[in-house]
């Protein structure tokens, strides 16, 4: 089992390097902190939306930015904490350095070791000047006293010292360095996209310890969130590089538009991805949004593999299912209709993903949209087939839209669809 070959690599690991591994690491820094500075904290605010902070601080019926959010890992559950200024269960009496700390070395005011739950292996790139920005907005939102959830990490996780070995081995501590051959708006875009808006943590495959594959990254992740019946499933955000299957399908202008507001001419967003548009992108500048684009657009190509391609039986019996299901809205042509449904072919960043596991959730339980304000972009919203399809003929409609027209990412199985129900 991985977990379980994860835990012996880490515990050999640890008997070689503990000893050389402190529990914290700290960077004293001459930036201003000071409380009530008001351009401060509108600077900071500014920058919690371009991390995202309240959609992992904040419960759907909590108070902002009071934590106690579910993330479920392989090793266990993590919640989220308590950020709010409140002294007793949130930041109240933290320093700036020590709140810089935790951002720049993934360490509380104790010196034990953060779980990487919270991306400060991402925020370890801010500049100081913009962590003490966050840290004056933190200090400026009203404080809620609600003490944190008790994790449910199973041993030997939940010893926070072993991080020390996880960090020596994965992690680098220091602020993001520009890269001087390339343009102040790519470098803007770097800052944003690898460092504030961590989009690695959710679009990079990861090892069995946990740690983001730098070899692959930006390939595409699996993390487990809600689908839209209430239940956690496992998800797989797509491909952001270069690659033919990955963002290269989407002109600048698209990706630009999707951040922006949440859809494009291709689809509107859905799922997990709605928190990260309505709570962040969509609030960032227009310059900042094309400084992403820009980096995003650039980004070397990581291809992963197609798989096999379904038997013809097989595309018959989707071609069939996808006819009377799905042809009225998406068209027998895949391209879709502007006011009936998205882009199947050679558009859907979703139906190319290696791991079918996202685009077999949207049929199974049908996408859930965003509250963007805007119009409704489709007449009628997608059903949810999981009563009306049985696995196989899932499995048989997502390996024909994968693998037909100008797509080519492989055969589904009625295993996969199971998993996901």
């Amino acid at each position: 089992m991985p977990v379980l070959a994860g835990l012996t690599l880490l515990i050999v690991a640890g008997l070689l390097v503990l000893q050389f591994v402190g529990s914290a690491g700290s960077s004293a820094t001459s930036v201003d902190f000071a409380i009530g500075d008001e351009g401060q904290i509108e600077r900071g605010q500014y920058l919690a939306s371009a991390g995202n902070c309240s959609s992992c601080h904040t419960t759907a019926s909590g108070e902002f930015m009071a934590g106690g959010l579910a993330f479920e890992t392989p090793f266990g559950t993590i919640y989220s904490t308590n950020i709010t200024p409140d002294p007793d269960t949130g930041i109240g009496n933290w320093t700036g350095q020590e709140f810089l700390d935790s951002m720049r070395h993934g360490v509380r005011p104790n010196g034990e070791h953060l779980y990487p739950v919270f991306p400060y292996t991402a925020f370890t790139q801010v500049t100081d000047e913009d962590i003490a920005a966050l840290y004056v907005y933190l200090k400026s939102i009203p404080a809620v006293q609600q003490a944190a959830t008790e994790n449910d990490v199973s041993f030997p996780f939940n010893m926070r010292s072993l991080m020390g070995v996880w960090k020596a081995m994965f992690f680098e501590a220091g602020e993001y360095v520009a890269d001087d051959s390339q343009s102040h708006e790519w470098n803007r875009g770097a800052y944003l996209v690898d460092a504030l808006a961590h989009c690695s943590a959710c679009h990079s495959p990861r090892n069995i310890l946990g740690a983001e594959d730098p070899d692959r990254a930006m390939a595409g992740g699996a993390y487990v969130d809600r689908v839209r019946s209430g239940a956690m499933r496992s998800w797989v955000a797509p491909n952001l590089t270069s690659a033919p299957r990955g963002l290269s399908l989407w002109p600048a202008e698209e990706v630009a538009a999707y951040l922006k507001t949440g859809r494009n001419t291709f689809l509107e967003t859905f799922g997990p991805m709605n928190e990260v548009i309505m709570n962040s992108t969509r609030h960032l500048s227009d310059a900042d949004i094309e400084a992403m684009v820009v980096y995003l657009k650039d980004l070397p190509p990581h291809e992963l593999a197609a798989g096999a391609r379904p038997e013809d039986t097989v595309m018959g019996r989707g071609r069939t299912i996808y006819n009377l299901h799905c042809g009225t809205c998406h068209l027998p042509t895949g391209l879709g209709a502007s006011d009936m449904g998205p882009r199947l072919n050679a558009g859907s960043l979703v139906v190319q993903a290696e791991d079918p596991a996202s685009m077999i959730n949207v049929i199974l339980y049908g996408p859930e949209l965003p509250d963007s304000g805007l119009p409704p972009k489709w007449r009628n919203p997608m059903d949810e087939f999981q009563y009306l399809l049985d696995d196989d003929e899932v499995a048989a409609v997502a390996s024909y839209i994968r693998n037909s027209w100008d797509n080519e990412a492989g055969r589904v199985t009625a295993d996969q669809v199971s998993r996901q129900r």
